[in-house]
């Protein structure tokens, strides 16, 4: 039941980033803010109050703690993924690359992969892992590590809203969304792209420059 459960959530995460375009031919101000949205009145007005990522601690493929400070202000990318996965990841992986050549040099922008197998993926295979697929620094795409049940509530539970988890009837054990988060400098979300789809990666692709858009004004 959960293998299903969360293949539905899944399918749902990505079948909604496709309703709402990606955010393809917006503006930065028009791209979609996703997740629960909750109002509060302030001095007799009402504000909204979007979903925002929580505040986090992993170590990337140096040892180097990431948090949220890492990517305060920064337009970021963020997928969940395991080293030993069989079926989606190295197709993940592949487009995911694509994003990070065409943004490498960017001081604002940030790729956070997370892995779901801590227990197999460490640091050190994290780093000979990163380096086998052409990303010889972690400068720009961090591959985190950390406390398990810490990468399930952050990928499905109070952050990026896709599904994580194990499941023994799964391919490899684990299963995980396809999903390429695309956050704001504000922690917020604001485009889901199916990571597995080359013409939703090139939508991604061509939205993260409308947010990176906001530095150069």
């Amino acid at each position: 039941m959960k293998k299903i459960t969360l293949q539905v959530i899944s399918a749902l995460v990505v079948f909604a980033a496709v309703l709402n375009g990606c955010g393809k031919g917006s503006s930065s101000q028009q791209l979609p803010i996703l997740g629960r949205t909750d109002y509060k009145e302030v001095g007799g007005k009402v504000d909204t109050i979007y979903h925002t990522i929580p505040s986090f601690q992993f170590v990337d493929q140096d040892s180097a703690l990431v948090t949220e400070a890492t990517v305060d202000n920064k337009i970021y990318v963020a997928d969940f993924f395991f080293g030993t996965c069989p079926t989606i990841c190295p197709v993940m992986k592949q487009q995911m690359l694509r994003v990070y050549e065409e943004f490498k040099d960017n001081p604002n922008f940030a790729i956070l992969s997370h892995t779901i197998d801590p227990d197999h993926d460490t640091v050190a295979y994290l780093k000979d892992f990163s380096e086998r697929l052409g990303v010889p620094d972690n400068k720009t795409w961090h591959f985190l590590t950390g406390n398990k049940d810490e990468i399930y509530e952050i990928g499905s539970g109070s952050g990026y809203l896709v599904p994580v988890g194990e499941d023994k009837d799964a391919p490899g054990g684990y299963i995980h969304s396809g999903a390429f988060i695309l956050v704001d400098g504000q922690r917020r979300i604001r485009g889901m792209y199916d990571g597995t789809d080359p013409k939703q990666v090139t939508a991604l692709m061509s939205d993260i420059p409308k947010l990176l858009k906001a530095y150069d004004e």
